[in-house]
């Protein structure tokens, strides 16, 4: 499981994250929703110690990483066991998908190459790039290069996959594929959190929803109780104005 446990964050004066608890259960989906400024990237970023939390401690089964006395060795074990899918995809551009892929096996890992090879062109394979292991990303489509990210996430093994926003820099022609892609992750059974304004992917994929605004957790629960019984006036602002702009 993963657990937030009263994570606060702070950037200067202003508090982005005010004591947030949430749980994620291993093998399901969260998906995180909520208006740009709530505090649903950062908090996925201290997940795995991108941004450090000022306050509160991240749990992954038993390891925790306490944000008030930690080391280097708690932050390299946390990530050893969860990696981010990015919104803009973060591939090294003078690598082919196969060396991106493989990378993060060979100089994280140590794994041999030829080993880190063969596991990168299944997963390139799974994500439906078999076809494209040697273009270069300057040669992909923005969904091509986002399934790039997602074959080099699934690569690691991760217990936990982050998605930020995977969806949000591209075309609306290419999500489709994204989105396809993600759902058949999901059916893997591994542990996925995911910030979107994909409210579709939401309904049909995410065991749980959760809605933030301004720092806090102010609803959460089955898609279908957060969706259709909506509890707090926030929350049916929100779905309203997202729901009319899909419209």
């Amino acid at each position: 499981m993963l657990k937030f446990e009263g994570i606060n964050k702070c950037f200067g004066e202003n508090e982005v994250l005010k004591s947030v608890d949430l749980e994620v259960p291993t093998g399901k989906v969260v998906v995180i929703l909520g208006p740009s400024g709530s505090g649903k990237t950062t908090l996925l970023r201290c997940a795995n110690y991108l941004e450090v939390p000022t306050a509160g401690t991240i749990h992954l089964d038993d390891i925790s990483v306490d944000s008030s006395n930690h080391t280097k060795k708690d932050i390299y074990m946390l990530r050893q066991h969860s990696t981010m899918v990015f919104q803009n995809y973060n591939l090294f551009k003078n690598m082919t998908a196969r060396q991106n892929v493989m990378e993060g096996l060979v100089t994280v890992r140590k794994m041999g190459r030829r080993e880190a090879e063969e596991i990168a062109e299944h997963y390139l394979n799974e994500v439906g790039l078999g076809d494209r292991m040697n273009f270069y990303p300057s040669q992909l489509s923005g969904g091509q290069q986002q399934r790039v990210g997602i074959a080099r996430a699934l690569a690691l093994n991760p217990k936990v996959i982050l998605f930020d926003e995977p969806t949000a820099a591209l075309d609306p022609e290419l999500v489709g594929g994204v989105l396809a892609v993600m759902k058949k992750v999901a059916k893997t059974g591994i542990t996925m959190v995911v910030v979107t304004h994909e409210m579709q992917f939401a309904r049909e994929v995410a065991d749980k929803v959760v809605f933030m605004d301004g720092g806090v957790v102010v609803e959460e629960g089955t898609p279908r109780e957060v969706f259709d019984f909506t509890e707090t006036e926030r929350a049916r602002q929100f779905l309203r104005r997202v729901t009319k702009e899909v419209a």
